[in-house]
């Protein structure tokens, strides 16, 4: 079966062919030094790219595609999460560093909450 190529629309308008190696990188990089495995990363690389061939679109924008990571590592390790989080949204400055540092400790939060057993 022959995949339909994929054409990423970056920031600045330009348009290249997906490529999945690209993604798995800029992961490998926000990981470095922490407790995720390799195959974490690759199944993120996978379930990223599963979900926009899902769309059944020729073109994807960038953006969408920090999102997806985004949104799968932030599940993985928070640390690595942070690390791409702060490169693919280019923080402007420590205030919206602060602002993203505080949405995860609220998720936590919620989270942990949700999973602390009932007193009686």
């Amino acid at each position: 079966m022959e995949v339909t190529p994929l054409l990423v629309i970056k920031k600045n308008g330009t348009r290249e062919e997906f490529n999945r190696e690209k993604i798995l990188r800029g992961i490998i990089r926000s990981a470095e030094k922490r407790p995720v495995g390799m195959d974490a990363m690759t199944q993120i690389v996978d379930e990223v790219e599963n979900k926009i061939r899902a769309l059944g679109v020729n073109e994807i924008s960038s953006q969408v595609i920090g999102e997806y990571v985004m949104n799968r590592l932030v599940d993985v390790d928070e640390i690595a999460y942070i690390r791409f989080a702060s490169v693919y949204r280019q923080f402007k400055d420590t205030g919206v560093f602060f602002n993203e540092l505080k949405d995860i400790l609220d998720k936590d939060k919620l989270k942990q909450g949700k999973s602390k057993p009932k007193k009686d």
